[in-house]
Parts: structure tokens; sequence; C-alpha cells
């Protein structure tokens, strides 16, 4: 979204509220999930730029509801991400080095905060979930849910191939 900042470059406002919703249902939306897990629209975000004398500050709120699975037992998990995104805000022309992420830049009075948002919602959310922080997760042979109890599966210790040779040597020993 494009938020018209000239009332508050003007000093007429010094605080202005914004809420909107970002969708992502067409194939050029900015808002890619990670492998297995699927958003659902839209993102809400709600914020608001506070202006102290010029010094400009952003805080908003994204909120994204989500779906995946349990990365230990792949039992199917939805839930809502939030993130808190708070920036300064700046002028173009008035920073030496305007790439710099800690600043969202004025342009023509007008600021297009969604780039900045989604970037950070992407990479601040989880890369896997677990359906419980004890989570046994799923026996590597007869894929049995830990979870509701033990497996038949004879209790004979597996060693990792990799590391086979290893065993070989400690028994010659």
């Amino acid at each position: 979204m494009i938020l018209d900042l000239k009332p508050l470059l003007s000093g007429k406002l010094s605080k202005l509220d914004f809420s909107y919703e970002i969708g992502f249902d067409n194939e050029e939306s900015p808002i890619i999930p990670p492998d297995d897990v699927s958003f659902t629209p839209p993102v809400i975000v709600k914020g608001y730029i506070t202006d102290n004398a010029g010094y400009m500050t952003l805080s908003a709120t994204a909120e994204l509801s989500y779906n995946t699975h349990c990365a230990r037992c792949l039992k199917d998990l939805s839930g809502k991400f939030v993130l808190n995104f708070n920036r300064t805000v700046a002028t173009s022309g008035t920073l030496q080095n305007e790439q710099n992420d800690d600043f969202v830049i004025v342009k023509n009075g007008m600021l297009d905060i969604d780039r900045e948002l989604v970037e950070d919602l992407l990479l601040e959310f989880p890369s896997r979930f677990l359906c419980k922080e004890e989570c046994a997760g799923l026996c590597p042979k007869c894929f049995k849910n830990l979870n509701f109890g033990p497996c038949d599966c004879p209790k004979k210790k597996e060693i990792d191939p990799r590391l086979a040779i290893l065993q070989k040597l400690l028994e010659n020993d």
C-alpha cells in the first residue's frame, strides 16, 4: 500500500493511522511461502506513523495465517504468525545510504511499505514447526507416530551406514 505522508510532512498531522490487507491470490504475488507451507490470504496490516519534530517512525503489525505440518510427526498444523515491524522514516535525499534496512524512504511525499514488510515477514517466518516441543516423531522403520506409544520394531540399535567403518575398527580391538 502506498501511504500519502504529505499531511505528516507539512505538520498538519502528528500521527497517521493505517490498516489494510495484502492479498496474494495472483501469480505476481510478492508472498511466496516456504516449502510445505501454505498461506491463507490476506495478510492483515495495522499500524501508524508518528512525527515528533521531524523524526518519523513507522510501527506496524502484520498477521498471516498459515497451514503446514509438524517437522517430526507430520501432524497437520495451522496458526497465525504475527510480525511487529518498526522502522525509521526518512525522506528521499536525506540519507547517505538509502539502502539501509533500518529506514523506509518517502519519495515525493508517498511511502510504499509493502516490499520491506513482506521481506521481513518471509525472513522472520519460522523454517519449521512442531506440534509440541516434546514431539517424539515417527519411527524411522515403520513410520508409526511415537506420540501414541512405542512401535513393535525390534529394538536393535542400528548404526548409521556412513559410520559403519568406525564400528568395524571398534570390533577389532
